[in-house]
């Protein structure tokens, strides 16, 4: 086997976390072998939201200008009220001493999947397998080896000296390690219509990302460049093709915002939602990231984000270890983003679903009056944006031994 095969990092799954940590790893040198089920990138429609210091991560590959241009800037984001309006509208230009990009993008992650791939396969150091799957991995004291299922349904098996598990929530990466994937299942789907009608049009003061709360039915609102997405949750017992079909989007986009004629729905998909965080993202040779360790509701638009700024800690810590760093560099990797997942991603994602949730009419008050107060005073608005744009997470990250 020739030396350079050997010494590659082998990554699972071809979604942004492994592009960015198979661009981070061909940068410096370092070969790799990517290794995608699909047979083409997935063209994932869930999450569309960068923040503020994952914009900053991505400017390295020359990709984010091409991202303002396919996407839409959010300077505000607001917590609203069914009824009341406007709770709360929160400044992300207030982070402007701390990043390049005070504010949150809207643009939709293939986006970023196809230009990172379209890099990486300029790479003489890049060997991409499409429509191919992990099957079993297992790892020696110097390597690691991987079962492939090739398209003609063949079975081959490559070797490397680490493997990177970016392949999601049912991670055979994760399984190799034998870590516990400890959490809960929220008890709703949800359920994501895109339509071209403006919402503006019957709430002028609406921003571009909206989350509006009510004792009986709750949702979400982004604006895309191209369309307002609207996220609602729906009884999990109801049949799939029940929980998807146009009467039932057509009923809740009414009752939502009643207008006047029908609305035009392009795209709509209902998922499940966990709340999960891996005992461990490694053990020895292999580490796991993005959906692969972590898994949340979107409500802040954590997992994405996370996933990226794991692949940039990871490959960090692989480049150091190709460079003489000890093996157990790895295992502060795990420390470090484990606690970001307990402590900022999943706390987030939860308390958002709860402020969103509550029907007792002295708990929403209490929320409502909390996130007044905390626009009204600007220490409290800029510590609140900077720990939900994840700038603060990734400075604590650093005191994490």
């Amino acid at each position: 086997m020739p030396a350079e095969t050997k010494q590659r990092v082998i990554i699972v799954g071809a979604g942004p976390v492994g592009l960015v940590t198979a661009n981070l790893l061909t940068d410096a040198g370092i070969a790799i072998l990517l290794i995608e089920t699909s047979e083409a990138l997935p063209r994932d429609l869930r999450a569309s939201t960068f923040h503020p210091p994952t914009l900053d991560m991505l400017e390295r590959f020359g990709v984010v200008g091409r991202m303002i241009e396919q996407g839409l800037i959010c300077p505000t984001w607001q917590f609203r009220d069914r009824s009341e309006g406007v709770i709360a509208q929160f400044e992300l230009v207030r982070l402007s001493p701390d990043t390049g990009h005070p504010y949150r993008l809207q643009c939709e992650q293939w986006r970023l999947g196809e230009m990172l791939f379209e890099r990486l396969k300029s790479s003489a150091l890049a060997d991409v397998r499409l429509g191919t799957r992990a099957i079993v991995a297992r790892q020696s004291a110097d390597g690691v080896e991987l079962d492939i299922r090739l398209p003609d349904g063949s079975v081959e098996t490559v070797a490397g000296k680490f493997l990177v598990g970016a392949d999601g929530i049912g991670s055979i990466v994760r399984s190799a390690i034998g870590a516990q994937f400890d959490g809960i299942t929220i008890p709703e789907l949800y359920l994501t219509l895109s339509t071209t009608y403006d919402f503006r049009e019957a709430m002028p003061d609406l921003s571009n990302i909206s989350y509006l709360s009510d004792p009986r039915e709750w949702y979400v609102l982004i604006r895309t460049a191209r369309v307002w997405r609207v996220l609602f949750p729906v009884d999990a017992a109801l049949d799939d093709a029940d929980v998807t079909s146009p009467e039932r989007g057509e009923r809740l986009l009414q009752g939502a915002v009643p207008h006047s004629q029908r609305y035009a729905v392009s795209h709509s998909t209902a998922y499940r939602v966990h709340e999960r965080v891996a005992s461990t993202y490694v053990k020895h040779r292999m580490a796991i990231a993005g959906d692969a360790a972590h898994v949340n509701n979107p409500l802040g638009g954590m997992g994405l984000n996370g996933g990226i700024h794991d692949a940039f800690n990871l490959a960090g810590k692989l480049i150091e270890i190709v460079h003489g760093a000890p093996l157990d560099t790895l295992e502060r990797y795990s420390r470090q983003r484990r606690k970001v997942a307990l402590a900022v991603v999943q706390q987030t994602a939860l308390r958002n679903r709860s402020i969103l949730n509550t029907r007792e009419p002295e708990a929403r008050k209490a929320y409502h009056d909390e996130l007044r107060s905390i626009v009204a005073d600007p220490e409290k608005h800029r510590n609140f944006v900077m720990r939900t744009s994840m700038i603060q997470s990734l400075r604590d990250t650093e005191q994490v031994a």
